[in-house]
């Protein structure tokens, strides 16, 4: 767990890809939330995802959410995290 500690303190890069993606209803705040805080879990070709529950009481594209589930997919890089994209979930109640 140290080493693993060690490697959630270095800094969160997104690519532009990911940036543009903060578009469908997360924040960086959040996405770095998530890879600070949630499990991580073994991706495809070599990168990391993680996935963080937060409260949202409003309306996403017509329609009422109370929740939403925010997942990063990035890599290790020797300098940062670097994320990929994010996927944003939308739930009408709590989570999965």
């Amino acid at each position: 767990m140290g080493k693993l500690r060690g490697v959630r303190e270095k800094p969160v890069r997104l690519t532009a890809h990911a940036r543009m993606r903060l578009a469908r209803g997360a924040t960086q705040e959040e996405v770095e939330r998530a890879i600070r805080e949630a499990p991580w879990a073994p991706a495809l070709e070599g990168r990391w995802s993680a996935t963080l529950e937060f409260p949202f009481a409003g309306e996403w594209n017509g329609r009422r959410y109370n929740a939403k589930q925010v997942r990063p997919i990035f890599v290790e890089e020797e300098d940062a995290l670097v994320v990929i994209t994010v996927y944003v979930y939308f739930l009408p109640k709590g989570g999965l």
